[in-house]
């Protein structure tokens, strides 16, 4: 089904009952200028992703994935359109009430880690409870707990320029987990893992889904990776496209 004039709509429970709206995008619309003409990206797309849901969007190179990801989570603004995430509306908040906001609900795993590489993996996961006002102990604290489940804990001390690729990734996805957000946002989260670590943070991602019904939306190339998600979305020509159920 086309989203051209319907939402895709969310179809997570949790306890036995409808999941609340975590996300929801009504007509979004991102649109470039290009020299005399303008180039639309996202084309009035509509998204529905409810509280311990998990979405993987898939698409060609160029589609408008990134793009989709950075107006979810507050990082550009869409041309038209809003997005309400947990019942706000991003377009309401300032620059500082938007980073406030991002750091309360959403956790961010970006293609390429962005660690800080004077940091040791434990400080790089701890950071964003620390700009929340978090004491350095007690934020390292809850740091080493994430870290262990995505088996980085015997690697905390160690800098980014110490670790592997899929070690730095992991670290990564532990920052975005920390702060127990309400909405997760992954860029390609398993490119640099070996399958075995893949299989591990798919699990976690499981467990938060169910424990704290986190929502995720991922954006991959990985099709084991989006066929473990509970619905698989493609993005095509500005708009979503529901695909067939996930395995």
């Amino acid at each position: 089904m086309s989203m051209n004039s319907a939402t895709i709509n969310a179809t997570s429970t949790h306890g036995g009952q409808e999941a609340a709206v975590m996300l929801d995008c009504q007509a979004l619309t991102r649109t470039y200028s290009e020299g005399p003409q303008d180039l639309t990206v996202l084309d009035k797309l509509n998204l529905q992703v409810r509280a311990g849901e998990r979405v993987a969007i898939v698409g060609s190179s160029g589609s408008g994935k990134t793009t989709l990801l950075n107006l979810l989570g507050g990082l550009d603004r869409p041309s038209e359109g809003r997005v309400v995430i947990a019942g706000e509306p991003l377009s309401g908040l300032n620059e500082a009430a938007l980073g406030s906001f991002r750091n309360r609900y959403i956790g961010f795993v970006y293609q390429f880690h962005h660690l800080l590489a004077e940091f040791t993996a434990v400080e790089n996961a701890a950071l964003p409870l620390i700009i929340r006002g978090q004491s350095k102990k007690a934020a390292e604290q809850r740091a080493m707990q994430i870290l262990e489940r995505v088996g980085m804990q015997p690697r905390a001390d160690h800098k980014p320029g110490e670790l592997s690729g899929g070690e730095r990734q992991r670290v990564a996805i532990a920052r975005a987990l920390v702060t127990d957000p309400s909405l997760v946002l992954m860029d390609e989260p398993t490119g640099n893992l070996d399958q075995t670590t893949a299989a591990t943070i798919l699990a976690l991602m499981d467990e938060l889904a169910k424990e704290s019904a986190c929502a995720f939306v991922i954006v991959t190339h990985d099709v084991s990776l989006a066929a473990h998600q509970d619905r698989v979305l493609k993005l095509d020509a500005g708009k979503l496209v529901e695909q067939a159920p996930a395995l």
